[in-house]
């Protein structure tokens, strides 16, 4: 999903400034032969460093000739992917602040950094139908996703009611189940851990996965529309 992000938001000629503990093939590739595009290699699990992160990616961006900034909150992981009551302190703590404290985070000092620029200001945090419909084995990943869609709900209604003139626009967007790596690492899950992992390699089987490419389509999209929809929980099926 994160390749494919990069590949259509840098042929849209937009500045990226991509955050991920390693560079990904299409960052790679771009960076060789283009310009426009940065690279920060960061472990969003490190929550205490994150204020230095945003500094870092800010000190990038020219101020003066902007039109528009966005946040993409992509990241996320899957692990632990087992019953709660099997889950370990360390793995229950790594998950929430990939999937929910990262993004928290990352939102709260876009926000801060964001507030005198008078240019179009809009953040996708990505969620997943799990944050609203309980998995069997996904007690991490769901109550996480659940709080990415409450904060984004919140943050937008006090950015309506706070920054008048250039309230920077939140949504939560489930991009529905794409065939990436973490498919994979769902349809090779034991079924003592994750119950549902026959459904999962049917969808497989059956071609019913979407491609990365067409949900950064959608992302693009959003980025892009005239009728941003501003504090709700978006899916991808609604734009398909």
């Amino acid at each position: 999903m994160g390749n494919a992000l990069v590949k259509k938001l840098h042929a849209l000629d937009y500045h990226l400034i991509c955050v991920s503990r390693a560079k990904g093939k299409a960052i790679e590739e771009l960076m060789n032969k283009a310009e426009k595009i940065d690279f920060i290699p960061f472990d969003l699990s490190n929550v205490e460093q994150m204020n230095s992160l945003i500094d870092s990616i800010f000190a990038k961006i020219d101020r003066q000739g902007i039109k528009s900034v966005h946040l993409i909150n992509n990241a996320g992981t899957l692990s632990p992917m087992k019953p709660i009551d099997r889950c370990e302190t360390e793995e229950i703590i790594t998950s929430m602040n990939v999937n929910l404290m990262a993004p928290m985070l990352l939102t709260s000092r876009f926000i801060q950094e964001a507030e005198n620029l008078n240019c179009d200001k809009r953040v996708i945090n990505i969620s997943s139908g799990a944050g609203s419909n309980p998995v069997f084995g996904w007690s991490c990943y769901g109550a996480a996703k659940a709080g990415v869609n409450m904060m984004s709900q919140i943050a937008s209604l006090e950015q309506l009611q706070l920054n008048q003139v250039h309230p920077v626009q939140v949504v939560s967007f489930a991009p529905g189940i794409i065939d990436t790596d973490m498919q994979a690492q769902i349809r090779s899950s034991n079924r003592k851990d994750f119950a549902q992992v026959d459904r999962f390699i049917d969808y497989k089987e059956e071609g019913k996965l979407l491609s990365p490419e067409v949900v950064a389509s959608v992302v693009a999209e959003l980025l892009t529309s005239t009728s941003f929809p501003n504090g709700e929980l978006v899916s991808v099926s609604d734009y398909l």
